[in-house]
């Protein structure tokens, strides 16, 4: 074994056991670092190639894109396919040779593989219902918040022998949030109906994809309840729009707030009224009877005799007996008039407000400055009055139905008004960058930790026998002082036992006593480092011996 690693041996050896192991820990833990540091660092960067896939799809790619030899990831919610930076254009080439991803929601390209031979009436209908479940399918998906949908339409058939046509119906399950749901279930209705013809929304039923019914059967938003709601929010907003008109050329648009809550009957009305107008009258008929009746009447009457009781006798000469006679003339007239009359029949389904509350805050401070030095609590009472009485023209404030108004001056809180747009903080702009910085701050460790705990130590425990470094060539100075004299060559033989048993048995000191080169070694060396000055240095040498 050469001399210099036997020295090194020895140094080792005189640390003993624990420092032995605490070197060895400390470059096994430095040793680990820096090679889990290099993988991170030098793991590649990941490109989206597509989003919203189903299972089927994202298997069917991970096969593709492994038997291809390219790396690639799966995002969290198992959506999403992931593949290194610079191959993102590669991989979709290849998947598109294989026909991935094959999406379920098919639209019109079924058309692209249907061949016109052999094509029956029924097949070109199923096909035509497919295509368009799948194009209203890829719409939802396009709302934001929508990560799948799938949509089932009923078409309406007509046969022969049924006398009511079916209409159509369609249900419609979705992907989403909980929020975003609720939100556009009823939007997703609508757009159903419009795109199925004869497809009315309440016949459009939809779901969530835990099976939740969001929305089914008749519009909440044309019941009566609804529509009534609605109203009161249009005319309360009307109010306050004429309110901000009015105020905001005076007091600017930040210095007051109005809040108008309005009672509005939606009753739908009919009325029907008749009038007559006695003042004019037509005729609209004459019927005259006319009767003349003229009677006679006369009566004669025989005597009763005994004579009368007797056979074959004659019978007497009657008498007159008494007479009547009666004449009478009958004339009847009957006009009828029409008169004239007025039938009115009103239907109203609009609304009427039935009572009206009202209230305006006005920021003081801006009284105060708009009045100056004369802004005394009276002076502002005043403006509030007057502010009172602009508000009451421009809302149709009316005593007699109940409305109720109150306008107040107060400080107002500054910061609170109007809405604040946040900009993008600090924690949005480390966000963006997080990548970069994950990298270069695992560098910063790395490099932190493998100058602390490894080299750190290391130079600590061996250079702590001895201040000056084990291993450091001498300088040239050193070289020429310790090069030896006239006068030092004679006691040099002499002081050296002396100056070796002064010294410490050390293993450093031996390990540099064993490295420092012979007189003649260093002589050699200096030549070789400068020629000319060792040049002068030996003649020096030679003319102090002569000298002597």
């Amino acid at each position: 074994m050469p001399e210099q690693l036997q020295s090194i041996v020895a140094n080792l050896r005189s640390f003993g056991p624990r420092r032995l192991a605490m070197l060895g820990g400390i470059a096994a833990l430095v040793l680990a670092i820096v090679g889990v540091a290099s993988i991170y660092l030098n793991r590649p960067a990941y490109e989206t190639l597509y989003v919203g896939l189903e299972r089927s799809d994202v298997n069917q790619i991970g096969m593709v894109l492994g038997e291809a030899g390219i790396g690639f990831d799966v995002a969290s919610d198992g959506t999403t396919v992931l593949v290194p930076a610079g191959n993102t254009a590669q991989a979709r080439m290849l998947l598109a040779e294989k026909g991935l991803p094959t999406s379920a929601n098919a639209g019109y390209e079924l058309f692209d593989n249907v061949g016109s031979l052999g094509l029956t009436s029924f097949m070109q209908q199923v096909t035509r219902v497919r295509a368009l479940e799948g194009e209203i399918a890829r719409t939802i998906q396009s709302i934001t918040g929508i990560k799948a949908a799938r949509v089932h339409i009923v078409m309406s058939e007509r046969a022969n022998f049924r006398r009511d046509e079916q209409k159509p119906s369609a249900s419609v399950v979705i992907r989403a949030s909980s929020v975003d749901a609720d939100k556009s279930a009823m939007s997703i209705r609508h757009l159903v109906a419009a795109a199925v013809p004869g497809l009315d929304a309440e016949r459009v039923t939809v779901l969530d994809s835990s099976g939740n019914l969001l929305a089914a059967g008749d519009d909440p938003n044309n019941s009566s309840a609804a529509r009534s709601i609605g109203v009161e929010r249009t005319v309360e907003t009307q109010i306050e729009d004429n309110i901000r008109r009015a105020l905001t050329a005076y007091l600017g648009p930040d210095n007051f707030r109005a809040s108008v809550k309005a009672d509005v009957n939606t009753d739908s009305r009919q009325t029907e009224e008749t009038i007559f107008d006695p003042e004019s009258r037509v005729e609209r008929s004459v019927q005259v009877v006319r009767a003349n009746e003229d009677s006679n009447q006369r009566q004669s009457s025989t005597p009763a005799t005994v004579e009368q009781n007797l056979p074959d006798a004659e019978a007497g000469a009657a008498t007159d007996g008494p007479q009547s006679s009666s004449k009478s003339d009958r004339k009847e007239e009957i006009t009828n008039y029409e008169m004239n009359s007025k039938r009115i029949a009103t239907v109203s389904n609009g609304y009427s407000v039935t009572k009206m509350s009202i209230a305006v805050v006005v920021n003081q401070q801006r009284l105060a400055a708009i009045l100056g030095k004369d802004a005394t609590p009276e002076a502002i009472a005043a403006r509030v009055a007057d502010i009172q009485k602009m508000v009451t023209s421009a809302t149709g404030f009316d005593e007699k139905r109940g409305d109720l108004i109150n306008v107040s001056a107060v400080e107002f809180i500054d910061g609170l008004d109007g809405e604040v747009v946040a900009s993008p903080g600090v924690l949005d702009s480390v966000g963006q960058h997080a990548g970069t910085l994950i990298n270069a701050a695992a560098f910063i460790v790395v490099v932190f930790l493998v100058a602390f705990f490894g080299l750190r130590p290391m130079a600590a425990a061996l250079s702590r026998p001895a201040e000056a470094p084990a291993f450091a060539g001498p300088s040239f100075e050193e070289m020429q002082r310790s090069l030896p004299t006239p006068e030092g060559m004679a006691s040099f033989e002499e002081e050296e036992p002396a100056a070796l048993a002064d010294q410490r048995p050390h293993a450093m000191d031996d390990l540099r006593n064993k490295l420092r080169p012979a007189p003649q070694d260093r002589l050699a060396r200096m030549v070789d480092i400068n020629e000319e000055r060792t040049a002068l240095i030996l003649r020096k040498w030679a003319g102090q011996e002569v000298a002597a």
